[in-house]
């Protein structure tokens, strides 16, 4: 080790960094600092590590409670779990195809194959005639003929949609893509985050349609040219983790106690200060929580008593909280974060999980999953899990697994107000509605709720502006980091590698700087 070497580990070693918030934001940006050596202290307020990835037991099978897969694009999931020796554990989604449900007129039927977001590359395939109807196909072709005279430079994507095809694709074909995927109105989307590259090819092409085809042509040319690579339209390709992803989580945590970081759960941090030159944190941990505690003390703390509150400095603060936590912890250090506009009506999303003795699902009569067409099912979405997911299925036996989920944006959950049996109920009629079979209320054997407020994902008109003036007010205080949902747009291809980046540059700037 030359002597420069020396006194970066020497420094490294001698930083403390805190980080507030223990989801996959947290964790990233924790272990990218103690992988150079640095002191890590992690802290999250609930009981278990992950954010909106959790998992549920229900009658001995553990099924996820939150996100159940990730995007493979960019390659970076994928990537960490390579580093974290998970590569066995990946598994590639069934290809039993997603349905529609609530089609005016006609009901349910399977989501066509070979559009993008939704939007066809021919209207006049069968499958998606049968949605769209001859009606609805004709006025779509119209794009083929329509002058190009404001090609690419539509930002809306649901504009984009009914101006060129008409509002039955926006409606029965976009409309449950971006509700189901994105919890948000096709009139919200921005094309070119959403789908890069189609304004560009819209204007090369002159159709959308065309654009479309043009896209997923150029997907498969670079699929052929890479061999082991699928053809998938942008956004579309996904995988899962066998046991679940929480998987993820427990290694994550595992490698970064091997790193010598502390992990404290339970444990909210209160406030924040900026001391010029340190962060000094109050914490309030949960009695129970504390290291070395005993629970059979013969003089426990009442059940009402207030936890005492801890005092923490540090050198460095990387906060990973959801924006409401992060504005409200850094208000007094970064005044400037309140210059740029908070999150408006981030959506509250409930899933509902039900494990289901139901032997007329063995056949998967509505392939993985359904998506709905906005207002006309009170569920946005569901999911047949062992009919997606293989684990799954083994795991299960006999039994089906269905995830229902409710809620999206400018629009409560269904399930809000009921309690957690009433929301079962609900799940179940509305499962046997999107499925197409009878699911009596003896069908139901177990179930799980699980709530948590969504992020907008970056693809939201309008979400790069805001998240790029947010992150410029924090990166302007001197040793202050924040990362998470709010700031990548969500989904773990997002978070990761966001998350990475603002622990490269925290660290940069305290060791080599």
């Amino acid at each position: 080790m030359t002597a420069e070497h020396a006194e970066l580990a020497a420094r490294a070693a001698a930083t403390h960094v805190v980080v507030i918030g223990g989801g996959i934001g947290g964790l990233i940006a924790a272990r990218e600092c103690a992988k150079v050596g640095m002191q890590v202290t992690l802290l999250e307020g609930s009981d278990a590590l992950g954010g909106s990835i959790r998992a549920a037991e229900l009658d001995g099978v553990r099924v996820d409670a939150g996100a159940e897969s990730f995007a493979t694009r960019g390659g970076h999931v994928r990537a960490l779990l390579d580093e974290l020796g998970l590569s066995d554990r990946v598994e590639a989604p069934a290809a039993g195809g997603a349905w529609l449900a609530g089609i005016p007129g006609v009901g349910a039927a399977p989501l066509p194959v070979g559009g993008i977001l939704g939007i066809p590359a021919n209207p006049f395939q069968e499958d998606v005639r049968r949605v769209i109807g001859w009606s609805g196909a004709w006025r779509a072709y119209l794009d083929r003929v329509r002058p190009p005279l404001t090609i690419g430079h539509q930002h809306s994507l649901g504009r984009l949609v009914a101006s060129r095809m008409g509002r039955k694709v926006r409606d029965r074909l976009v409309a449950p893509v971006t509700t189901g995927v994105y919890s948000a109105s096709p009139e919200d989307v921005d094309v070119d985050i959403a789908a890069p590259g189609l304004n560009a090819a819209l204007t090369r092409v002159g159709s959308l349609t065309g654009a479309v085809q043009a896209l997923r042509d150029e997907s498969a040319a670079r699929a052929s040219q890479n061999p082991g690579t699928a053809a998938k339209a942008p956004g579309a390709a996904v995988e899962g983790i066998v046991g679940g992803m929480t998987v993820l989580v427990d290694a994550l945590e595992a490698d970064l106690v091997r790193l010598g970081a502390v992990v404290r759960t339970r444990t909210r941090a209160l406030s924040v200060s900026d001391t010029g030159g340190s962060w000094r944190l109050e914490t309030e941990t949960a009695r129970d929580a504390v290291p070395g505690a005993d629970p059979e003390a013969n003089d426990p703390a009442p059940p009402d008593a207030t936890p005492p509150v801890d005092e923490l400095v540090a050198d460095a603060l990387i906060v990973a909280t959801d924006e409401a936590a992060a504005r409200r912890l850094l208000d007094a250090a970064v005044p400037k974060l309140r210059e740029s506009a908070a999150e408006a009506d981030a959506p509250e999303i409930e899933i509902v999980t039900l494990l289901l003795d139901a032997r007329v699902l063995d056949t998967a009569p509505r392939g993985t999953g359904v998506l709905t067409v906005p207002g006309s099912h009170t569920a946005k979405a569901l999911t047949h899990s062992t009919a997606k997911w293989r684990w799954l299925r083994e795991a299960a036996g006999d039994r089906h697994l269905v995830r229902v989920s409710f809620g999206a944006q400018g629009e409560a959950p269904a399930t809000a107000a009921l309690d957690d049996e009433a929301a079962a109920q609900l799940a179940l009629a509305e499962a046997s509605a999107l499925l197409g079979v009878p699911l009596p209320g003896s069908a139901l054997l177990a179930s799980h709720r699980s709530r948590y407020v969504q992020s907008q994902p970056a693809s939201i008109i309008g979400a790069g502006e805001r998240r790029t003036s947010a992150r410029a007010a924090v990166q302007a205080v001197a040793g202050l980091a924040a990362v998470g949902a709010w700031l990548s747009g969500t989904g773990l291809a997002q978070v990761i590698p966001d998350a990475r980046d603002e622990a490269d540059r925290l660290r940069r700037t305290l060791i080599w700087e």
